[in-house]
Protein backbone atom coordinates (compact mmCIF):
# COMPACT_ATOMS: atom_id res chain seq x y z
CA UNK A 1 0.00 0.00 0.00
CA UNK A 2 1.18 3.54 -0.45
CA UNK A 3 1.41 6.41 2.10
CA UNK A 4 1.05 9.71 2.15
CA UNK A 5 4.35 11.80 2.17
CA UNK A 6 4.67 13.40 5.89
CA UNK A 7 5.15 16.93 3.96
CA UNK A 8 1.53 16.04 1.99
CA UNK A 9 0.72 15.51 5.87
CA UNK A 10 1.62 18.58 7.48
CA UNK A 11 0.68 20.80 4.67
CA UNK A 12 -2.71 19.14 5.23
CA UNK A 13 -2.83 19.88 8.76
CA UNK A 14 -1.43 23.60 8.76
CA UNK A 15 -4.36 24.43 6.15
CA UNK A 16 -6.94 22.84 8.51
CA UNK A 17 -5.54 24.74 11.13
CA UNK A 18 -5.70 27.93 9.71
CA UNK A 19 -8.82 27.21 7.89
CA UNK A 20 -10.41 27.32 11.01
CA UNK A 21 -9.33 31.16 11.65
CA UNK A 22 -10.68 32.02 8.60
CA UNK A 23 -7.24 31.97 6.14
CA UNK A 24 -7.90 31.08 2.58
CA UNK A 25 -5.01 29.15 0.81
CA UNK A 26 -3.54 30.96 -2.32
CA UNK A 27 -0.70 29.60 -4.73
CA UNK A 28 1.47 30.96 -7.30
CA UNK A 29 4.02 30.28 -9.91
CA UNK A 30 7.45 28.67 -8.68
CA UNK A 31 9.55 30.58 -11.54
CA UNK A 32 9.06 33.93 -10.13
CA UNK A 33 9.97 37.47 -11.66
CA UNK A 34 12.98 39.62 -9.71
CA UNK A 35 9.87 42.35 -9.33
CA UNK A 36 7.96 39.72 -7.36
CA UNK A 37 10.54 38.00 -5.41
CA UNK A 38 12.64 40.78 -4.25
CA UNK A 39 11.52 44.50 -5.58
CA UNK A 40 7.87 44.37 -4.25
CA UNK A 41 9.02 42.93 -0.85
CA UNK A 42 11.67 45.45 -0.32
CA UNK A 43 14.90 43.61 -0.54
CA UNK A 44 17.45 46.05 -2.34
CA UNK A 45 19.80 45.11 -5.19
CA UNK A 46 22.47 44.96 -2.40
CA UNK A 47 20.88 42.31 -0.07
CA UNK A 48 22.58 38.95 0.10
CA UNK A 49 19.46 37.48 -0.24
CA UNK A 50 20.08 38.07 -4.12
CA UNK A 51 23.66 36.42 -4.68
CA UNK A 52 24.12 33.68 -6.74
CA UNK A 53 25.45 31.59 -4.01
CA UNK A 54 21.91 31.99 -2.49
CA UNK A 55 19.71 32.22 -5.14
CA UNK A 56 18.59 30.19 -8.46
CA UNK A 57 18.61 32.21 -11.23
CA UNK A 58 16.95 31.21 -14.77
CA UNK A 59 19.11 31.19 -18.10
CA UNK A 60 18.81 34.51 -20.05
CA UNK A 61 19.50 34.06 -24.15
CA UNK A 62 22.38 36.53 -24.89
CA UNK A 63 21.74 40.01 -25.61
CA UNK A 64 18.40 39.90 -23.28
CA UNK A 65 19.46 42.91 -20.91
CA UNK A 66 15.79 42.27 -19.10
CA UNK A 67 16.20 41.16 -15.05
CA UNK A 68 16.41 37.05 -14.98
CA UNK A 69 13.88 35.18 -13.37
CA UNK A 70 14.46 33.32 -10.44
CA UNK A 71 13.03 29.93 -8.85
CA UNK A 72 11.44 31.74 -5.98
CA UNK A 73 13.22 31.47 -2.66
CA UNK A 74 10.29 32.37 -0.94
CA UNK A 75 6.19 32.12 -0.72
CA UNK A 76 6.40 35.83 -0.58
CA UNK A 77 5.55 36.31 -3.89
CA UNK A 78 2.30 35.09 -3.69
CA UNK A 79 1.19 37.83 -1.09
CA UNK A 80 2.42 40.17 -3.37
CA UNK A 81 -0.18 38.68 -6.16
CA UNK A 82 -2.96 37.78 -3.76
CA UNK A 83 -2.82 41.54 -2.48
CA UNK A 84 -3.04 42.95 -6.01
CA UNK A 85 -5.99 40.67 -7.13
CA UNK A 86 -7.82 41.25 -4.38
CA UNK A 87 -7.01 44.39 -2.25
CA UNK A 88 -7.61 44.34 1.44
CA UNK A 89 -8.87 43.37 4.05
CA UNK A 90 -6.86 39.83 3.12
CA UNK A 91 -6.26 36.76 4.90
CA UNK A 92 -4.64 34.01 3.22
CA UNK A 93 -1.56 31.30 3.62
CA UNK A 94 0.54 30.52 1.14
CA UNK A 95 2.03 27.10 0.93
CA UNK A 96 4.26 25.70 -1.66
CA UNK A 97 8.00 24.64 -2.49
CA UNK A 98 10.44 27.16 -2.85
CA UNK A 99 14.17 26.92 -3.53
CA UNK A 100 17.61 28.14 -1.73
CA UNK A 101 21.58 26.92 -2.89
CA UNK A 102 21.73 25.33 0.42
CA UNK A 103 22.48 21.71 2.32
CA UNK A 104 23.11 20.06 4.73
CA UNK A 105 21.26 18.28 7.57
CA UNK A 106 18.85 20.90 8.61
CA UNK A 107 18.65 22.82 4.65
CA UNK A 108 18.14 21.29 1.04
CA UNK A 109 17.86 23.04 -2.20
CA UNK A 110 14.44 22.60 -2.56
CA UNK A 111 12.48 22.49 0.41
CA UNK A 112 8.68 23.67 2.16
CA UNK A 113 7.27 26.93 3.26
CA UNK A 114 4.15 28.47 5.05
CA UNK A 115 3.46 31.92 4.81
CA UNK A 116 0.97 33.88 6.06
CA UNK A 117 -0.83 37.65 5.31
CA UNK A 118 -3.30 39.35 6.95
CA UNK A 119 -4.35 42.74 6.32
CA UNK A 120 -7.21 44.85 7.99
CA UNK A 121 -7.68 48.26 9.45
CA UNK A 122 -6.29 47.77 12.70
CA UNK A 123 -4.34 44.37 13.00
CA UNK A 124 -1.48 44.76 15.64
CA UNK A 125 1.10 42.62 16.54
CA UNK A 126 -1.06 41.32 19.24
CA UNK A 127 -2.98 39.63 16.67
CA UNK A 128 -0.70 38.23 15.14
CA UNK A 129 0.62 36.70 18.19
CA UNK A 130 -2.66 35.14 19.16
CA UNK A 131 -2.72 33.34 15.69
CA UNK A 132 0.51 32.00 16.31
CA UNK A 133 -0.26 30.78 19.51
CA UNK A 134 -3.71 28.98 18.35
CA UNK A 135 -1.96 27.33 15.46
CA UNK A 136 0.93 25.76 17.68
CA UNK A 137 -1.67 25.08 20.13
CA UNK A 138 -3.85 23.53 17.82
CA UNK A 139 -0.89 21.44 15.56
CA UNK A 140 1.18 20.22 18.11
CA UNK A 141 -1.79 19.19 20.50
CA UNK A 142 -0.86 20.96 23.62
CA UNK A 143 -1.03 24.93 25.11
CA UNK A 144 2.36 26.32 23.56
CA UNK A 145 3.62 29.41 24.63
CA UNK A 146 5.49 31.92 21.66
CA UNK A 147 8.43 34.08 23.05
CA UNK A 148 8.95 37.16 20.02
CA UNK A 149 12.72 38.88 19.87
CA UNK A 150 12.89 41.74 17.95
CA UNK A 151 15.01 41.13 14.50
CA UNK A 152 14.94 42.58 10.62
CA UNK A 153 13.53 41.68 7.62
CA UNK A 154 13.53 44.07 4.57
CA UNK A 155 9.12 43.36 4.16
CA UNK A 156 8.33 43.56 7.60
CA UNK A 157 8.53 46.32 10.39
CA UNK A 158 8.75 45.91 13.11
CA UNK A 159 10.34 42.41 12.67
CA UNK A 160 9.91 39.81 14.98
CA UNK A 161 11.78 36.00 15.21
CA UNK A 162 9.07 33.88 17.69
CA UNK A 163 10.64 31.11 19.75
CA UNK A 164 7.93 28.46 21.01
CA UNK A 165 8.32 26.65 24.29
CA UNK A 166 10.01 22.77 24.61
CA UNK A 167 12.21 21.05 26.86
CA UNK A 168 15.16 18.94 26.31
CA UNK A 169 15.62 15.49 27.46
CA UNK A 170 18.14 12.89 25.98
CA UNK A 171 18.63 14.79 22.80
CA UNK A 172 14.45 15.33 22.10
CA UNK A 173 12.16 17.69 21.95
CA UNK A 174 9.30 18.24 23.45
CA UNK A 175 7.54 21.11 22.83
CA UNK A 176 5.02 22.82 25.22
CA UNK A 177 6.70 22.14 28.29
CA UNK A 178 9.73 23.17 30.28
CA UNK A 179 11.90 26.93 29.93
CA UNK A 180 13.74 26.16 26.48
CA UNK A 181 13.24 27.56 23.36
CA UNK A 182 13.28 27.03 19.93
CA UNK A 183 13.03 29.40 16.94
CA UNK A 184 10.74 28.56 14.42
CA UNK A 185 9.85 31.73 12.17
CA UNK A 186 10.47 34.84 11.13
CA UNK A 187 7.37 37.64 11.44
CA UNK A 188 6.38 40.75 11.54
CA UNK A 189 4.07 44.26 10.42
CA UNK A 190 4.05 44.03 7.08
CA UNK A 191 5.96 47.18 5.67
CA UNK A 192 4.53 50.02 4.03
CA UNK A 193 6.53 50.10 1.13
CA UNK A 194 5.12 46.18 0.38
CA UNK A 195 1.46 47.01 0.87
CA UNK A 196 1.92 49.59 -1.95
CA UNK A 197 3.54 47.63 -3.90
CA UNK A 198 0.61 45.51 -3.71
CA UNK A 199 -1.14 47.96 -4.71
CA UNK A 200 -2.88 48.77 -1.21
CA UNK A 201 -2.89 52.23 0.76
CA UNK A 202 -0.84 52.04 3.89
CA UNK A 203 -1.76 54.98 5.02
CA UNK A 204 -5.25 53.01 5.44
CA UNK A 205 -4.29 49.61 5.96
CA UNK A 206 -1.87 47.55 7.94
CA UNK A 207 -1.28 44.16 8.73
CA UNK A 208 0.93 41.17 9.90
CA UNK A 209 3.22 38.30 7.98
CA UNK A 210 5.20 35.25 9.04
CA UNK A 211 6.60 32.64 7.45
CA UNK A 212 7.89 28.64 8.52
CA UNK A 213 9.42 25.73 6.72
CA UNK A 214 6.78 23.16 7.05
CA UNK A 215 9.69 20.14 6.63
CA UNK A 216 10.59 21.67 9.95
CA UNK A 217 7.96 21.56 11.82
CA UNK A 218 7.22 17.86 10.16
CA UNK A 219 10.33 16.84 12.13
CA UNK A 220 9.31 18.44 15.51
CA UNK A 221 6.21 17.23 15.29
CA UNK A 222 7.14 13.51 13.97
CA UNK A 223 10.49 13.43 15.46
CA UNK A 224 12.59 13.24 11.95
CA UNK A 225 15.66 13.52 12.39
CA UNK A 226 17.29 14.51 8.94
CA UNK A 227 15.74 16.95 6.52
CA UNK A 228 17.78 15.30 3.46
CA UNK A 229 16.11 11.96 3.92
CA UNK A 230 12.36 14.28 2.94
CA UNK A 231 13.66 13.77 -0.86
CA UNK A 232 15.37 10.84 -0.72
CA UNK A 233 12.78 8.50 -2.09
CA UNK A 234 13.65 5.83 0.15
CA UNK A 235 10.94 3.87 0.75
CA UNK A 236 11.85 2.38 3.60
CA UNK A 237 11.73 5.95 4.99
CA UNK A 238 8.41 6.49 3.43
CA UNK A 239 7.20 3.29 5.21
CA UNK A 240 8.12 4.50 8.24
CA UNK A 241 7.07 7.87 8.45
CA UNK A 242 4.23 7.65 5.94
CA UNK A 243 0.90 8.28 6.58
CA UNK A 244 -2.58 6.34 5.70
CA UNK A 245 -5.03 7.39 3.67
CA UNK A 246 -7.15 7.38 5.94
CA UNK A 247 -5.11 9.82 8.29
CA UNK A 248 -6.86 12.81 7.34
CA UNK A 249 -6.41 15.81 9.56
CA UNK A 250 -8.94 17.89 10.94
CA UNK A 251 -9.51 19.69 13.95
CA UNK A 252 -12.73 17.73 14.72
CA UNK A 253 -11.15 14.46 14.62
CA UNK A 254 -7.31 15.35 15.22
CA UNK A 255 -4.66 16.30 13.72
CA UNK A 256 -2.07 13.42 14.61
CA UNK A 257 -2.26 9.27 13.85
Amino acid sequence: MGTIHPVSQVTEEVNAIFADMGFAVAEGPRIETDWYNFDALNIPGHHPARAEMDTFYMHRAEGDNRAPNVLRTHTSPVQIRSMEAQGAPIRIICPGGVYRADYDQTHTPMFHQVEGLAIDKDLSMANLKWVLEEFFSAYFGTKVKTRFRASHFPFTEPSAEVDIQCSWEGGTVKVGEGDGWLEVLGSGMVHPKVLAAGGIDPEVYQGFAFGMGIDRIAMLKYGIPDLRAFFDSDLRWLRHYGFAALDVPTLHGGLSR
